[in-house]
C-alpha cells in the first residue's frame, strides 16, 4: 500500500514519532496495519495543519463529531463556534455537513481554522447547487458530483463519506419492505435519483473515477452506508447487507490501487445483535476500519439518543469497531446546538473508553487505575487529570470547593473515614 502511494508515506514518517506516543503502538504496527488494510491515516496533503489521526485497532478508537449548517438554521458564525467547542471537548476529527449558506466559504473557513482532520460529503454540495439551479433531485448531474469530490479534494479535505455501495436492485427492496425506507440523507438522495431515472448509480458504475482523484491528494474514502438501518427492525435486512458486500469489493479495488479506505456501519441496532452486526460488516469488507453512528440500540429515546448511541457503540467496540461518530440529544429532532454538540462527543468519548478498557488497552487501564488513587487520597486536581471532562469537576463542586470531600456524604465520605484510621 505504501509503495503506491508515496503522498501518505510522505505524511506518515512526518508524523510517525507523535502517532506512536499518542497511540502507545510501535511504528512496526502502524506500518504494518496501513499496509495490510486495517488503519488509514487521516491527513489530505493539501491541509497544510492537519495532525494526521490514525483510525483502526488497535490505535485508540477515534471520535468524530458532524457540524454543518441546515436550510432551516444557518449560521456560518455558530457552526464555527461549535468547532471551537467539539476541539474542546476532545474529539479527534469532524464532519461538514452543511447544506444551506455558502458552502464553499464555511468548508475553507473550518479548513484554515482547525488542524483536526475534515470530513464532507461531496454529494451534499452537489445537490444544494443543483437545487438553487431550481431543479429536483432526480435531475442532478451526477458529473457535478465527480468535480465536487475534485475540488475538496484540492480544497483539503481528509476524508469524504462517498455513497458508492447502493444499487437500483436494493435501493428498490429497501423502499417496499421496510419498516423506515432509506434513512441516510445522502442515500436517500441516490436512493430517489436511482428510482425516478431507473439507472444505476453512477457512484457504484464509476467508482474508478472516485479512486483517481483520491490517490492524488491521499483522501480517505469513508465507503458510505446509504442503507443503514433507521430502524431495530430493518438490521440486517437484503438491502443493506447488498450495501456492505459492494463496499468490500470496492474497499479492495481502493486499497489495491493505493487509496485508503474506511466503511461506514449500522444506525440502529438491538443491543442483541451489534457483536453479529460489526463482526459481520468487519469480514466482508476485509477488517477496513470500521467507522458506526451509534449504533442506536433502542428506536424511541429522542432527546436521548446519544445514550442510546453510546451503550451501542461501547458494545460495537468490543466487537471491533474503529471509531466513532457521536450522536446528540438532537439527533432526530433538530440542528444541534452548542451544548448538544459538546455532550454528543462526551457521550461518544465514553464509549470508546469503555471499548478500549474492555479490551485491556494499557492506556485506557492506566486512566481508570490512576482515577481510581486519585480518589483514595481526595485529590481533586489529581482527579481532573484523569477526567474525560476536566471542567466539570470544578463547575459540580464549586458551592463546597473548600472541602475534601464531595456533598454527597460529606464527614460521612468512605474515602475520608478510611483516612481517619
Amino acid at each position: 500500500m505504501l509503495s503506491k502511494n508515496n503522498l501518505l508515506n510522505t505524511i506518515l514518517n512526518n508524523n510517525i514519532d507523535f502517532l506512536e506516543k499518542n497511540d502507545q503502538i510501535s511504528k512496526n504496527i502502524i506500518i504494518e496495519s496501513i499496509n495490510n488494510g486495517t488503519m488509514v491515516l487521516l491527513g489530505n496533503i493539501n491541509h497544510k495543519n492537519v495532525k494526521p489521526v490514525l483510525i483502526g485497532q488497535p490505535a485508540k478508537v477515534k471520535v468524530n463529531a458532524n457540524i454543518g449548517t441546515s436550510p432551516l438554521i444557518c449560521s456560518h458564525k455558530e457552526e464555527m463556534e461549535k468547532l471551537q467547542i467539539l476541539e474542546k471537548a476532545g474529539a479527534d476529527t469532524y464532519m461538514d455537513l452543511s447544506i444551506g449558506g455558502d458552502l464553499d466559504a464555511i468548508r475553507k473557513d473550518m479548513i484554515n481554522s482547525s488542524s483536526l482532520p475534515i470530513g464532507t460529503v461531496p454529494l451534499y454540495a452537489a445537490a444544494k447547487h443543483n437545487a438553487d439551479k431550481g431543479r429536483t433531485i432526480e435531475q442532478l448531474d451526477f458529473e457535478e458530483v465527480f468535480d465536487e469530490i475534485e475540488k475538496q479534494a484540492e480544497m483539503g479535505v481528509d476524508f469524504m463519506t462517498i455513497h458508492t455501495g447502493i444499487t437500483r436492485e436494493a435501493a428498490a427492496y429497501a423502499e417496499k419492505n421496510r419498516i423506515l425506507g432509506v434513512v441516510s440523507r445522502g442515500g436517500s438522495m441516490i436512493s430517489r435519483w436511482i428510482l425516478k431515472n431507473n439507472k444505476e448509480n453512477p457512484l457504484f458504475t464509476e467508482f474508478d473515477r472516485i479512486v483517481k482523484i483520491a490517490a492524488k491528494h491521499n483522501v480517505t474514502l469513508s465507503l458510505g452506508d446509504s442503507l443503514r438501518p433507521g430502524a431495530c427492525a430493518d438490521a440486517g435486512d437484503y438491502p443493506q447487507i447488498s450495501e456492505v458486500s459492494h463496499l468490500g469489493i470496492q474497499a479492495k479495488y481502493a486499497f489495491e490501487n493505493g487509496v485508503q479506505v474506511m466503511i461506514e456501519g449500522p444506525g440502529h441496532v438491538s443491543l442483541d445483535e451489534v457483536e453479529s452486526q460489526i463482526k459481520t460488516i468487519k469480514k466482508l469488507t476485509y477488517n477496513a476500519p470500521l467507522y458506526i453512528l451509534g449504533p442506536l440500540v433502542i428506536d424511541n429515546s429522542p432527546g436521548y439518543d446519544h445514550i442510546s448511541g453510546a451503550i451501542g457503540a461501547a458494545a460495537a467496540v468490543m466487537a471491533g469497531a474503529d471509531f466513532l461518530c457521536y450522536l446528540t440529544p438532537a439527533e432526530h429532532l433538530t440542528l444541534p446546538n452548542k451544548e448538544d454538540v459538546y455532550n454528543g462527543v462526551m457521550a461518544s468519548k465514553i464509549a470508546a473508553m469503555a471499548g478500549d478498557t474492555a479490551l485491556k488497552r494499557k492506556y485506557a487501564l492506566d486512566m481508570q487505575n490512576n482515577m481510581s488513587k486519585m480518589r483514595q487520597k481526595l485529590d481533586w486536581q489529581g482527579m481532573k487529570e484523569y477526567a474525560l471532562d476536566k471542567d466539570i469537576i470544578d463547575k459540580r463542586r464549586e458551592s463546597h470547593k473548600d472541602k475534601a470531600e464531595c456533598a454527597m456524604c460529606g464527614e460521612f465520605c468512605s474515602v475520608k473515614l478510611q483516612h481517619n484510621n
